[in-house]
């Protein structure tokens, strides 16, 4: 389990494929989801966080890991 949490609003940034994105935090998932129809495997021990882009407002998971405060 990462050590790294974060909370609903929080502003962050990861990287993508057209280099890195900024964002906040929308909430926290901690049990199986899909979004975009993509299944997120989500658990207590190892929670993702769906965020959402500041620039084209979409919505993604991701790890704690692949997080960074902005």
């Amino acid at each position: 389990m990462s050590d790294k949490t974060f909370k609903a609003g929080d502003k962050v940034k990861w990287d993508h494929s057209q280099g890195v994105t900024t964002g906040k935090v929308v909430k926290k998932v901690t049990s199986e989801t899909r979004i975009k129809g993509h299944k997120v495997a989500a658990s207590e021990d190892n929670p993702e966080y769906i965020v959402e882009s500041a620039k084209t407002g979409a919505r993604a998971a991701h790890r704690p890991s692949e997080l960074k405060k902005a």
